[in-house]
């Protein structure tokens, strides 16, 4: 209940403050929500598997969400930024559909 009520108090502030993002920021913002549901969707799943544990749910969110930004971050540095962001949203896309599966599996037995 907790966790809904910071969902609806965050949506809320961000519908009202309409906060902008900084231009150095932009490139990395999609890739960082990306592999935020990524680490989401296997924190449902895992759960649902009866062995969801928040501190490896803690840590899988903020590693994932820092390495798949600095990913992109590296790419920008060596000019082939694009490529290795296409490169991380198939690779986490892949684990993104493969916890959305199971977790279809797990609730409808389908």
């Amino acid at each position: 209940m907790i966790a809904l009520f910071g969902l609806a108090a965050g949506l809320g502030l961000g519908f009202l403050l309409e906060p902008t993002v900084p231009l150095w920021l932009q490139p990395y913002l999609p890739i960082a929500i990306v592999a935020a549901l990524d680490a989401m969707f296997g924190g449902v799943r895992a759960r649902l598997d009866g062995i969801f544990d928040d501190k490896v749910f803690v840590v899988s969110f903020l590693s994932n969400t820092v390495i798949a930004a600095l990913i992109v971050f590296l790419g920008d540095q060596l000019g082939v930024g694009s490529q290795l962001s296409t490169g991380v949203v198939v690779v986490l896309g892949i684990r993104i559909f493969s916890n959305v599966a199971a977790i279809r599996r797990r609730l409808f037995g389908a």
